[in-house]
């Protein structure tokens, strides 16, 4: 497995723990836009650190597509963060993994990059498994359809928007920044926009501690996953690299049936297992 491919395999590990952590911050009400103001709190001066220790904060033109991405990345994170409050984990982060759908689709539109049949294969494999997984947990009274299909219109739109930020990101590269840079310029963006949210909504700024318990564990989960998806997409194709890293919903969904007891049905069992098929032959492309 080429260099490339292993950053996204890991970087697929850490945003899946990163997704269960989101769950578990939702499960102990924490607000959502406190979460994702800690959260940025503490990966912005990580990213920065990190960046300035490696010699790799290098500010370029290019850079601002970092910039474009943290803000479709605070889209992203927030309505999928809110999404959790009613959703499963299980359900919810296999649909928000499922962004790279929409990246895909912009890089081979619009950066010219091949679209073979073993990455159509893969593609469609993922396809299934989401829609496996999400036809699991209706709920059987009207209230929890309600509260599941408002969860699901979350998530969706977190989808689309996660998905153009990886985009974004491509473009950055192909025009020259360091994965360390974009990152930079991503949290630079997404620190005060979480932090605006919080304040114009509630007057100030005051999280909860036990907040810090959850965002610290996935500030630097995130940190790592952005950091190798981004190292990986420097040296490979967009369209394999970040399916794969986005795939962190078997991850979570793992997570998800055995530490919090999600029932493991025939049909998200089967889904599961398409999920692996589409990562082993997507890998293979």
């Amino acid at each position: 497995m080429s260099q490339p491919f292993v950053y996204a395999v890991i970087a697929m590990i850490c945003y899946g723990v990163a997704d269960f952590v989101y769950k578990r911050a939702a499960a102990a009400a924490i607000r959502s836009d406190h979460f994702l103001m800690a959260q940025a709190w503490l990966f912005c001066p990580l990213v920065i650190v990190y960046a300035l220790a490696t010699h790799r904060l290098i500010l370029v033109p290019a850079a601002l597509w970092g910039s474009l991405a943290g803000i479709a990345s605070f889209i992203g994170f927030y309505y999928f963060s809110r999404s959790l409050t009613t959703g499963l984990v299980s359900i919810n982060a296999s649909i928000f993994r499922m962004n790279f759908i929409v990246t895909v689709f912009l890089v081979v539109a619009f950066l010219g990059e091949p679209l073979t049949v073993r990455k159509l294969a893969g593609l469609a494999l993922a396809l299934v498994a989401t829609w496996l997984l999400v036809g699991n947990g209706a709920g059987s009274d009207r209230t929890a359809k309600e509260a599941r299909m408002h969860s699901l219109l979350q998530v969706g739109g977190a989808t689309i928007a996660f998905g153009a930020s990886n985009f974004f990101h491509t473009v950055g590269l192909r025009h020259g920044a360091l994965p360390e840079t974009l990152a930079v310029a991503q949290a630079a963006v997404f620190m005060p926009l979480a932090t605006a949210v919080v304040y114009i909504g509630h007057g100030e700024l005051r999280p909860p501690k036990v907040t810090f318990r959850y965002s610290i564990a996935a500030a630097i989960l995130l940190l790592s996953a952005t950091i190798l998806m981004l190292r990986g997409v420097a040296g490979g194709q967009a369209s394999v690299l970040v399916p794969i890293a986005q795939m962190g919903f078997i991850v979570a969904a793992l997570l998800g049936i055995f530490t919090l007891g999600e029932r493991l049905t025939g049909r998200k069992a089967i889904g599961l297992a398409l999920a692996l098929a589409a990562l082993a032959v997507l890998i293979e492309s």
